[in-house]
């Protein structure tokens, strides 16, 4: 895996950023050993989330800047060889990204014989029940509870919090033994990771675990539990791991002339 590195767009940020937590409205946002820690606090930033996708693909600053975003992060995983989504996206109530589609991912035979694990991996939902909104993290089959529709979601997985689910979601594979035979997404070994989380019913929690300080999931797991999360969740991490705040903070992989790799979707807050 190429090496993360990080880039602030203004000297001024580089110190404000390392020695002081920001906050512009309902977005807090910290670094510590390596890792950035974003809070989401309130009703009303929820209805300001959308999980949007591109048709082709583009870099998380793209993105940010299209957007005209305040926040934007990358979310589900995708296929770089033909573009195509492997995850489910839900915008405005609209499924944008659809694996179905994908016909490489229907050519593996691994999907083929696992297609119900791999598409119930877990996703993060926006969900307004009557007049308010709602978080939930769950995986893609789901019942969306009486009274409540997706507004936008993104799926990725695997599940870290309450549980770690990585043979339940097909990220591993043992044989009889008991020894892992197959591992995607890197889920066992130290990466760079983007992951999502909830505490309580207003809080959601995003970490940005840069290469300064790679883990293993078992290690966000420890992580998630020590910051007290009650839910937990990755989105797509290694290269593809990215962050843009405003004009002030940019997390890049060093991909091509370190603009970031190119990916296709994103959760963005405005």
């Amino acid at each position: 895996m190429r090496k993360l590195k990080l880039f602030l767009l203004f000297t001024l940020s580089i110190v404000f950023f390392c020695t002081n937590p920001v906050f512009a409205g309902d977005i807090s946002i910290k670094k510590d050993n390596g890792i950035y820690h974003i809070i989401l606090k309130g009703e009303k930033i929820k209805k300001k989330i959308k999980f949007i996708t591109s048709e082709d693909l583009i870099t998380n600053r793209e993105a940010h800047t299209k957007a005209r975003a305040t926040l934007t992060i990358n979310a589900g995983y995708f296929d770089p060889k033909n573009g195509k989504t492997t995850s489910y996206i839900v915008t405005d109530r609209m499924t944008s990204a659809d694996p179905m589609f994908n016909q490489s991912l229907q050519a593996n035979p691994f999907f083929r014989r696992n297609m119900n694990t791999v598409l119930n991996r877990t996703e993060f939902r926006v969900m307004q029940c009557g007049n308010k909104f709602e978080y939930a993290i769950v995986s893609h089959k789901s019942e969306v509870p009486f009274n409540c529709s997706v507004i936008t979601s993104a799926q990725a997985g695997p599940l870290i919090l309450p549980e770690l689910r990585m043979e339940e979601e097909g990220f591993i594979v043992k044989n009889a033994e008991g020894e892992v035979i197959r591992e995607a997404a890197n889920v066992l070994h130290k990466t760079a990771r983007t992951i999502i989380g909830l505490k309580g019913t207003d809080e959601c929690h995003i970490l940005i675990i840069t290469d300064e300080n790679p883990m293993g999931l078992y290690e966000v797991q420890k992580l998630c539990n020590e910051l007290k999360l009650d839910r937990a969740m990755a989105f797509d991490g290694g290269a593809s791991t990215s962050l843009n705040y405003k004009k002030n903070l940019e997390v890049v992989s060093q991909e091509g002339n370190n603009i970031g790799r190119m990916l296709k979707s994103f959760m963005i807050v405005y």
